[in-house]
């Protein structure tokens, strides 16, 4: 397994790329958008494909590297369901996973210090965001904070973990790279109470400033998706409701870009075919099979996904690989779901 710790000392932000070898794909945790160069460089260096990009949390200390990636690599981004960043192509949610080749991580929903706050599971590792931090906690003031629900994350769910899981937190501010949840239980002065009561009373008379970049960072962050309306000003999408009735037409062809356990979740819109978005390229160049469908029948291909992130990229790179009648469904299978469109679960759907 590849693994690599790097850090902002900016903003103090660890920032986790992962890998389960060397040429496959690879995944970050809690990108910074100043050091995207840099990330680009060491997976270059190592023969990796960067497939996914993870925020734990709507950070307001710092601007996301989450849409510089997509920008760049066309990855996939993820964050909890709750959070109201606009980047995101894939919202999870407790007990879901997400997965490159190779490895996985379990998906922890551990609010308090933000609502849409986030832990990831991998093996012997747990990535705790700003929840819990190496003999610290993150501050419950903000952004829907909850020292009530903060604990309830960490008692209940984080240190209910084995005491030898190493904890790789968001940010640290002394030095500190790792510890783990044994540690935090013997050594974290913020833990050492006696109750939830006592617990959010501590949280609530910290008496901290906000963070310096929290009037930029979190609107920057909420604001950094794809501008849908300007694909659709090219005629490259069509609406859910217009969807609906291109559902079944013989010269279409819908097609989910989704993962197995997204349609296993959600379900699927029913005769759609699945080309998941990472094997896009290979499917749209020359002799590939979405590629081939269109040329041999004709079929407009439509694109959906999630909310519409990375069927638009996709209806980009389409077009400029000469499938011209190509569009996306605007907001994707969200939007599907707001029009009543039909759904059918994962068994259902054809595999390309």
């Amino acid at each position: 397994m590849i693994f690599r710790q790097l850090f902002d000392s900016t903003s103090g932000t660890y920032t986790y790329l992962i890998a389960s070898r060397q040429g496959g794909e690879a995944l970050i945790i809690d990108p910074v958008l100043e050091k995207v160069d840099r990330y680009l460089q060491l997976v270059r260096e190592l023969d990796l494909k960067l497939v996914k990009a993870v925020d734990t949390h709507l950070h307001a200390d710092h601007i996301t590297g989450l849409g510089a990636l997509r920008d760049r690599t066309h990855c996939i981004t993820v964050m909890g369901e709750q959070t109201m960043a606009d980047v995101v192509s894939m919202r999870v949610a407790e007990g879901d996973r997400v997965s490159i080749e190779g490895l996985s991580l379990d998906v922890l929903y551990t609010p308090g210090h933000t609502d849409d706050s986030y832990s990831f599971l991998n093996g012997g590792r747990v990535f705790t965001g700003d929840t819990l931090l190496i003999r610290g906690t993150g501050r419950t003031d903000f952004q829907n904070g909850d020292p009530r629900q903060q604990y309830d994350s960490i008692f209940n769910k984080l240190l209910k973990l084995p005491d030898d899981t190493l904890v790789y937190p968001a940010h640290d501010y002394k030095g500190d790279t790792v510890s783990t949840i044994g540690e935090e239980k013997r050594f974290n002065p913020r833990l050492r109470v006696q109750s939830v009561d006592e617990y959010v009373d501590l949280m609530n008379n910290l008496n901290l400033p906000n963070p310096k970049m929290m009037d930029v960072a979190v609107p920057a962050n909420i604001h950094v998706g794809l501008h849908q309306d300007e694909i659709a000003a090219k005629g490259w999408a069509v609406s859910a409701v217009e969807a609906l009735a291109l559902r079944g037409r013989p010269d279409v062809a819908i097609v989910d870009l989704r993962e197995k356990a997204e349609r296993e979740k959600h379900g699927a819109i029913p005769g759609a075919l699945h080309a998941p978005y990472p094997e896009l390229r290979e499917n749209i160049g020359a002799g590939g099979m979405l590629h081939e469908l269109a040329l041999a029948t004709g079929k407009r291909i439509v694109f959906y996904c999630a909310f519409g992130e990375r069927s638009a990229m996709a209806v980009e790179a389409a077009q400029a690989a000469g499938l011209i009648s190509a569009c996306h469904i605007e907001g994707g299978i969200d939007a599907w779901k707001k029009a009543n469109g039909p759904l059918v679960r994962d068994s259902a759907a054809r595999q390309l």
